[in-house]
Order: C-alpha cells, then sequence, then structure tokens
C-alpha cells in the first residue's frame, strides 16, 4: 500500500543507498547494455562483432543479436544511430557504404542482410537447431513473410470506407495459418524444438503485438491462442526476455521506421491507446512471466546511471525537474507519497513517455518507473510532456547520452 502522508524527497544519497543491482554484461544474462559477450569464453576466441542500433528498435538487429545469445557464439557489440533518431556515424558509412543495420564483421569480412548474415553465421557456427535452408524451416520462412506483409497492409496504409475491415480480415487469415503451423507441433514452438524459425518470428511477432494493439485494438497474444503459448514459452527464455521490448517503445518508435501507422478510432482501441500512454501498465499484454524482485532496484539503478543527462535534456527547469524525479524515485523505492513542485507534471511526463526498453532497462523495471512518473506527476497535474513526434525521434538521439 502507498501512504497518503506526502514526505520529503530523498536526497540523491539516500536514493543511491536503495539499490545494490548490478549484472555482468559480459558473461551474465541476454542484456542492451553489452559491448562485449563472452558466455565463459577467453576474449581471444571473438571472431564476430555486430553492428546493431543504440536504441534496440531495429527488428532485423533483434533477429541476429537473439541468435547469437541462443548460440552463446563470443562477439562484440558496436552500436549505430538509426537515421530516425540521429545521424548515422561516419565511420560505420565507412565500413558499411549503404548504412544498412544490422552488419556483423566475421573473420574481417563484412556481410548485411539480415538472412544472409545468419546463412554466413550458420556455416562457420552450425546452425540453431535447423538452418535457414532446412525443407522444414523454408515454408515458415515463406509464412513470416507473408504475416509481415499483411500486418503492414493493416498498420500502415490510411484505411477509408471498409478498407481497415477488409485489411484486418486479411491479417487474420494470415494468422489462423500461423496458428495452424503452430498447432502441429506438440510444444510451444513452431518446430519440435526451439530454432531457427522462432527467431526469424520473434522480431516482428513482437511488434504486432504491440502495434496492432495500440492503432487498431486487436490483440494478437489474447486472441490467438496457440501464439499466446509461443509468447510463452519464448518469455520462458532469458535470451528472448533480454531483447524483448514493451509496448510503449514499440508504438512509438515504429511510426518513424514505418512510414507511418494509422489509428482505426474504434472505441477498443482508444481504450488500448490510454492504457499504453497513461497506464496502468501493469497488465498489457506485452508481457507475462512473473515480476522479478529486482524490477524497482534496477529501474533504480539507470536513471541514477544517467542522472545527469535525464535532467539535462529534459525542457523543464534542472533544478525544478531534479526535486521531481527524487519525489518519484522516493515514491517508487519507499512506497512513500512524495508532493513534486508545481509545474513539475509535464516534466515527468516526458520522462515517462521516453523511457526504451531494452536500451534503458528491462520491461518490468520500465513499468515500475513509468508508475511511479505518473503517480507523482498526477499529485503536480495534468500537463502533458512534449508530444512524440511521428515523423522522427531526434527526442532520442544517442548524442545527448553518450
Amino acid at each position: 500500500m502507498t501512504s497518503t502522508e506526502p514526505i520529503a524527497p530523498l536526497s540523491w544519497t539516500e536514493i543511491e543507498a536503495l539499490t545494490n543491482f548490478q549484472i555482468d554484461t559480459v558473461n551474465g544474462p541476454t542484456n542492451s547494455q553489452a559491448r562485449l559477450r563472452l558466455f565463459g569464453h577467453p576474449e581471444s576466441d571473438v571472431r564476430v562483432t555486430l553492428y546493431r542500433d543504440h536504441h534496440a528498435w531495429c527488428p532485423y538487429c533483434q533477429k541476429i543479436w537473439l541468435w547469437l545469445e541462443e548460440k552463446q557464439i563470443p562477439y562484440r557489440i558496436e552500436k549505430v544511430t538509426m537515421f530516425c533518431y540521429g545521424e548515422k556515424e561516419s565511420w560505420y558509412k565507412r565500413k558499411v557504404p549503404s548504412g544498412m543495420l544490422p552488419a556483423i564483421e566475421l573473420d574481417g569480412r563484412i556481410i548485411t542482410e539480415s538472412d544472409d548474415i545468419l546463412i554466413a553465421l550458420e556455416q562457420v557456427f552450425g546452425p540453431l537447431s535447423l538452418g535457414m535452408k532446412n525443407p522444414q524451416v523454408l515454408p515458415l520462412r515463406q509464412l513470416e513473410r507473408m504475416l509481415f506483409s499483411a500486418w503492414c497492409t493493416w498498420l500502415c496504409r490510411v484505411s477509408t470506407g471498409g478498407a481497415d475491415q477488409r485489411n484486418r480480415n486479411q491479417f487474420t487469415s494470415v494468422v489462423a495459418q500461423v496458428e495452424a503451423a503452430l498447432s502441429r507441433t506438440p510444444g510451444p514452438y513452431f518446430l519440435d524444438e526451439f530454432g531457427t524459425a522462432d527467431v526469424i518470428f520473434t522480431p516482428y511477432v513482437e511488434r504486432m503485438n504491440a502495434s496492432l494493439y495500440y492503432y487498431k485494438g486487436y490483440s494478437l497474444r489474447e486472441e490467438n491462442p496457440r501464439f499466446a503459448d509461443w509468447f510463452a514459452g519464448m518469455e520462458s527464455r532469458p535470451t528472448y526476455r533480454g531483447t524483448q521490448s514493451d509496448f510503449h517503445t514499440h508504438v512509438h518508435d515504429l511510426p518513424p521506421q514505418m512510414g507511418g501507422c494509422y489509428e482505426n478510432g474504434e472505441p477498443q482501441m482508444l481504450l488500448n491507446k490510454a492504457r499504453v500512454d497513461c497506464g496502468p501498465w501493469a497488465l498489457l499484454p506485452d508481457v507475462m512471466y512473473p515480476e522479478p524482485e529486482t524490477s524497482r532496484a534496477e529501474a533504480l539503478q539507470r536513471v541514477i546511471k544517467h542522472r545527469q543527462n535525464i535532467i539535462r535534456v529534459n525542457p523543464a527547469d534542472d533544478n525544478l525537474f531534479d526535486e521531481a524525479l527524487r519525489c518519484a524515485l522516493t515514491l517508487m523505492m519507499t512506497n512513500q507519497v512524495c508532493t513534486p513542485p508545481p509545474g513539475s507534471d509535464a516534466a515527468l511526463r516526458y520522462l515517462r513517455d521516453r523511457v526504451n526498453v531494452p536500451r534503458d532497462m528491462s520491461i518490468y523495471a520500465a513499468k515500475r518507473l513509468r508508475e511511479a512518473l505518473e503517480e507523482t506527476a498526477a499529485l503536480a497535474g495534468d500537463g502533458q510532456g512534449t508530444p512524440i513526434l511521428a515523423k522522427h525521434r531526434r527526442d532520442q538521439d544517442p548524442a545527448n547520452f553518450v
């Protein structure tokens, strides 16, 4: 229970004493902060460098990332800026003139295009269960592309008249084929054991689950029992949990990448949109594995690490936002209500809207932080932060956090 008797916010020194959260980014669980992954091997074993985006927004990067984590191939990570949130680094354009992401450097050879990357990795390190060209995998790869096409048609086209319903019907007919494919195996995965086919489906199915819930009022995970089992199977894997994003991150990072995402304005869609943007976030169908006991401690540790930049880039006065942020963190860690300074509501919601999963923290940690920011902001008023733009996300330029 949250105490309703307001208290003064804790100092930064007091706040810092409330978390000892840490992970081994090199040999520990899958995480977005790593620059080197060894899985217990010596660094001399590293033959692969993965070039992926700073924010973990790129779906094709997630595919390669997940494959390397599942195979436990030692690799380095170099992070590159996506065009939608900043200027691509000149060093990367010299290495990869197209600027495409992801890319890998394997034994000194640069490879682009995610499917070509997986095939090259299989040739050197062996397949993940059944490989990209296996006769059981090939039709599933084609089915994933059919699902992707139907999703893009529904999500990214302005629908007038009965077009939205027709596009929905087209999408759900392909979903029925995916459900049928999943039903052919006794377990949750596409084939008898987790493998390449699941890795290929993961990035866009995760984004479909988020975007259709928010923009169309359709819950992929809740309306399709075999997909629900597949999501549960994926969430049983620490590798996937380390790459997994939340609804709030996806629905706002997708529009500039996709060229626009269009709402249908239906009642369920409007309810879903409000839940994703303003909460409550606890029961959204973006994650269903049990919440770790460390979620609040993780959120706090990540805020402390970046607090100077978080305060600097916020549009509000630094001193005002510093106090308001400490109020929110005090609430998150002690359940003690702390009234923020007048005028800080928009500043708190600006940060609420810009927490990124998994770039900043894992999915449950982000929910706890958003929750504390919103509950604290509500004590100051109903002011909203600068709206998130759909044309680009320059508000997330990683240059602000280097």
